[in-house]
C-alpha cells in the first residue's frame, strides 16, 4: 500500500510541475508577443521630461502610466491625477506618451508603464533630475608669487546633482589636481579641487583655468591670471663699432635689463680691474673712446630688483689699427742724345716739381708712414742731381767754335798785313768758313 501511495504522490507532483511550466511558458509567450517598452530619462531641473510607453503587437489591451507612488497618471487617454504639469502628448493602441513640465527634484523616481494583460506587464522609466552647479569659485593662496616658489589654487563647485568633475588647464597644458566630494542634506554635492605647482618666470600673465564638467552644463569655467615676480634678465648690446674692434676706435655698450618688478639699479664694472678713468657711464650705457689694448678685459653689467641680482658679461679684445701700404711705383727715365735749349730745360723743371708734389699729396691723404714719404723724396732728388751732372759734362765737351775769314792764315804770317794778304786768296773757298752753335 505504501508503494502504491508513493507512486500516486509522485504522479501528482509531476502533473503539478507540468502545469506550472505550461503556465510560465504561456506567460513568456504572451510577453514576447506583446513587448512593452519604456526608456530612462535625465532632465535638467525646471525643464520638461517626456515619458513614453510603447507596445508591439497590442491586442487591444489597456495601457496606463503610474507615478513612483503607484498612483495612476493616465489610464488610456484619461488623466485621473490632478497635476496639470502632466499632459497627454500621444495616445494610440501602440503608445501612451505623456509630458511632465517644470521638473523638480521631488519628481525624481521610477514611473511604471502597465499593460493590462493576463498576467499584467510592466516596464519602468527612471527619471533622474539634473541640477547644474553654481558658478565655480577660484582662489589662490597668494596673489603674487616669486619664481621658484610653490603656489596653491583652489576651485569649488557647489550645489550640483550629480557631483561635478573638475579639471585644470595652465595655458594650453592640462594639470592634475586633487578633488574632494561632499554630499549635502538635500541630495546635492559640493566638489573642491586643489592645484599645486612651482611657478617660473614664464608663468607670469598665464591664465590658470578651472573647468567644471557636469551633465547639465558644458565648459563651465573660471580662471585666474598668475602674477610672478622674477630676477632681471640682462643682455648687452653693442651699439658701435660693428665687427672687429681696433685701436683708436670708440666703443658704446647698452645694458638691457628686464624683470618684475623692473630693475631699480643697473651698474657697470670691469672684472678684476677698474673701468678706464675716461669711460662715460650714463644710466645703462657705457662709452669708451680712443680704445687701446690696455682696455682689454671683461666688462659686466649688473642689474638688481627686490627678487635678486643678475649680470651679463662682455669681453673686449682690441686689435691693432689698420695701416695702408702704398703700392710700389716704378718710374722709367729716358735720356736721349737730343740737345735741348736751356730755356726748354728750365720750363720743364716746374712740371717735374709739380709731379713730385702730387706724388707726395696722395700718400698724405692716405695716411702713409713718414719714413716711406722721405724715402720717395730722397730718390727723386738723387735722380735729379744725377741728371744735372750728366748734362753738365755733356755741355762741357761740346763748346762752340767760330772761324772768321780774317783769321785765315794768321798762323803763318809774320805780321798783320801779311796775314790779311794771305787771307784774301781764300775768299772763294766758302767751305773753309765754318760756324758752330751749340
Amino acid at each position: 500500500m505504501k508503494q502504491v501511495s508513493n507512486m500516486a504522490n509522485t504522479s501528482n507532483g509531476s502533473l503539478a510541475t507540468l502545469l506550472i511550466l505550461f503556465t510560465v511558458s504561456a506567460a513568456i509567450h504572451t510577453v514576447q508577443s506583446q513587448n512593452l517598452i519604456s526608456d530612462n530619462i535625465s532632465v535638467v531641473e525646471g525643464e520638461t521630461a517626456t515619458i513614453s510607453c510603447r507596445v508591439k503587437n497590442n491586442d487591444d489591451s489597456v495601457i496606463q502610466l503610474l507615478n513612483p507612488n503607484r498612483q495612476t497618471i493616465y489610464f488610456k487617454d484619461v488623466r485621473p491625477l490632478k497635476d496639470a504639469r502632466f499632459q497627454l502628448v500621444n495616445f494610440s493602441d501602440n503608445e501612451l506618451r505623456v509630458s511632465l513640465s517644470n521638473v523638480s527634484l521631488s519628481d525624481e523616481g521610477r514611473y511604471v508603464c502597465q499593460l493590462y494583460t493576463d498576467p499584467p506587464q510592466e516596464a519602468y522609466a527612471d527619471i533622474s533630475v539634473l541640477i547644474p552647479p553654481g558658478n565655480p569659485i577660484i582662489e589662490s593662496r597668494e596673489d603674487i608669487v616669486r619664481e621658484g616658489n610653490e603656489t596653491e589654487i583652489t576651485c569649488t563647485s557647489m550645489g550640483s546633482k550629480p557631483a561635478a568633475t573638475i579639471k585644470w588647464m595652465k595655458g594650453d597644458k592640462e594639470l592634475q589636481g586633487k578633488s574632494k566630494v561632499e554630499a549635502t542634506y538635500d541630495r546635492m554635492f559640493t566638489v573642491t579641487s586643489w592645484l599645486r605647482f612651482t611657478v617660473t618666470k614664464e608663468d607670469d600673465g598665464v591664465p590658470v583655468v578651472c573647468i567644471v564638467d557636469h551633465p547639465a552644463v558644458k565648459d563651465f569655467q573660471a580662471q585666474k591670471y598668475l602674477e610672478v615676480q622674477y630676477k632681471p634678465e640682462v643682455t648687452i648690446k653693442v651699439e658701435f663699432p660693428q665687427g672687429l674692434i681696433r685701436e683708436g676706435e670708440n666703443l658704446e655698450l647698452t645694458c638691457q635689463a628686464k624683470g618684475k618688478p623692473q630693475p631699480h639699479q643697473v651698474n657697470w664694472v670691469r672684472v678684476d680691474d677698474d673701468v678706464p678713468s675716461h669711460a662715460v657711464i650714463t644710466g645703462s650705457d657705457l662709452f669708451i673712446e680712443n680704445l687701446n689694448k690696455s682696455y682689454n678685459g671683461t666688462y659686466r653689467c649688473v642689474a638688481s630688483n627686490s627678487v635678486g641680482e643678475t649680470y651679463a658679461d662682455y669681453i673686449l679684445y682690441v686689435r691693432d689699427a689698420l695701416t695702408t701700404t702704398p703700392k710700389p711705383t716704378t718710374t722709367t727715365t729716358t735720356i736721349s742724345a737730343t740737345t735741348f735749349p736751356p730755356d726748354i730745360i728750365q720750363d720743364a723743371a716746374p712740371s717735374t716739381e709739380a709731379a713730385a708734389h702730387d706724388s707726395q699729396a696722395g700718400p698724405e691723404a692716405q695716411r702713409l708712414d713718414h719714413a716711406v714719404i722721405g724715402g720717395v723724396v730722397a730718390v727723386v732728388v738723387f735722380a735729379m742731381l744725377c741728371l744735372l751732372i750728366v748734362l753738365g759734362r755733356y755741355f762741357a765737351r761740346h763748346k762752340g767754335t767760330y772761324f772768321t775769314h780774317e783769321a785765315k792764315g794768321a798762323d803763318d804770317a809774320a805780321d798783320a798785313d801779311t796775314a790779311i794778304i794771305n787771307a784774301e786768296g781764300g775768299h772763294n773757298n766758302s767751305d773753309e768758313k765754318k760756324e758752330y752753335y751749340i
